[in-house]
């Protein structure tokens, strides 16, 4: 939380400019709401569904279903669940069934190991051990960060990412260090065990990462390849 960087105090407006460049699901998370365990950016989260028509997916102190409904209800289109996925597996799994298609795991680990509780607390669970509880439950994805990378634009952890999604059936979006057209490039050929899409969020706002090319290549090379920001 020290370490935060604020690139905009606009968030609808970057949704704009990100939906204009070619956005397919935009990648939102609620940084207060993870630490707060619960939502607590609503009022920018409706900006953002009014000001443009793509799909986006949320994150960040999702824990009951009475959260989950509402969001979808708001109009969100995946919902991703991450602390509660360690702590209370059934009740994802009872979610992911009620809701099929519309509920994301997001699994960030450090060393391999999952951390909770926006990265403040490191468990003993494996990355890969959390990823199998939720085989053929309805999940649309897994969201996998490597919190070490993350925001260091050092690219991203290729070997972890494989092995997760070699691991299971559910498709695995990677996360974390992506900083450059390389490292979209060096992604693409995970997706022939699983990987579907990207998260890239500081690069871009840096200007490290150019969207549009990125999408252009993703698109080129892998039709399926899911572009996020």
């Amino acid at each position: 939380m020290e370490d935060e960087t604020v690139f905009s105090d606009d968030p609808a407006a970057m949704a704009r400019k990100w939906a204009r460049a070619g956005a397919e699901l935009i990648h939102v998370v609620d940084l207060d709401g993870a630490f707060e365990k619960s939502p607590q950016n609503m009022a920018a989260i409706k900006g953002i569904l009014e000001a443009v028509d793509t799909p986006i997916q949320l994150g960040g102190g999702i824990r009951d279903m009475r959260t989950v409904d509402m969001l979808l209800e708001m109009g969100i289109e995946r919902v991703i669940i991450g602390t509660a996925a360690l702590r209370s597996p059934q009740w994802v799994i009872q979610a992911a069934g009620q809701f099929p298609g519309h509920i994301v795991i997001g699994i960030d680990a450090r060393n391999g190991r999952v951390a909770i509780e926006g990265w403040t607390e490191n468990t003993e669970m494996k990355a890969v051990d959390l990823a199998r509880r939720f085989e053929d439950c309805g999940v649309a994805a897994i969201n996998f960060t490597d919190i070490q990378r993350d925001g260091m634009q050092t690219g991203p952890n290729l070997e972890q990412t494989r092995q997760l999604a070699q691991a299971v059936s559910i498709p695995v979006v990677a996360s974390g260090g992506v900083s450059s057209i390389r490292d979209i490039e060096n992604l693409l050929p995970l997706e022939a065990v699983g990987v579907t899409g990207v998260i890239t969020g500081r690069a871009l706002y840096s200007g490290g990462l150019d969207f549009k090319q990125a999408c252009a290549v993703a698109r080129a090379n892998r039709p399926k390849m899911l572009k996020k920001h």
